[in-house]
């Protein structure tokens, strides 16, 4: 990757935590790109959990989910902003390839290489009533950065950058997508630890 990251676009892309970055949640972090322009970036993180399952966030919304392949999945902790909101990271649906077609939800977001994230409601009752996309990620909070902002922690390597998988999004356990985002570049976390190289 050229080091002119104001012009490149990483909608679709992963931001893997370097080790010197310690800002909390952002720790051994792996942030999914759902959007990247001129304006800024907004993103989910992939592999932080909170204590609650989606069996536990549908009955406080007053759902109960039909799903039992989904009851016991982690809700996450998506970023620091608007922690209190829903932010449903999922397979876009085939009639939704098209980006001129009506999304199937309220509020969505199609994102380029296959996957939507909607903010609705009504993804959820989908969801209750056994329907709506076969795989999904549900978070609360999510994370954005300002115009430049992102390309000023790039610049400063807070970040790595890869292309996304949709395997590590949704059948990669938890606790294992760090090492496996490092993979997709060939990485091991030993491999950009702060000391990596020191006798």
């Amino acid at each position: 990757m050229s080091g002119d990251f104001a012009s490149t676009n990483l909608t679709h892309h992963f931001l893997i935590a370097m080790p010197g970055l310690e800002d909390g949640l952002f720790s051994k972090s792996v942030v999914y790109l759902c959007d990247h322009s001129p304006r800024g970036a907004l993103g989910l993180i992939i592999n932080k959990p909170s204590e609650i399952n989606l069996s536990d966030l549908f009955g406080k919304v007053d759902l109960s989910l039909q799903r039992a392949d989904l009851a016991a999945q982690a809700v996450l902790q998506g970023g620091p902003l608007h922690e209190e909101r829903g932010f449903v990271l999922h397979e876009a649906l085939p009639d939704a390839s098209d980006s001129t077609a009506a999304a199937p939800y309220a509020s969505s977001m199609v994102i380029p290489g296959g996957l939507a994230m909607t903010t609705s409601r009504d993804v959820l009752e989908a969801l209750a009533g056994g329907q709506g996309p076969s795989k999904v990620l549900v978070s609360l909070g999510y994370a954005s950065w300002g115009e430049g902002q992102l390309e000023s922690e790039l610049m400063r390597n807070s970040w790595l950058t890869v292309d996304a998988e949709k395997a590590i999004i949704f059948d990669t356990p938890v606790n294992q997508r760090y090492e496996r985002a490092l993979d997709l570049l060939g990485l091991k976390a030993w491999m950009i630890a702060p000391q990596a190289g020191h006798a």
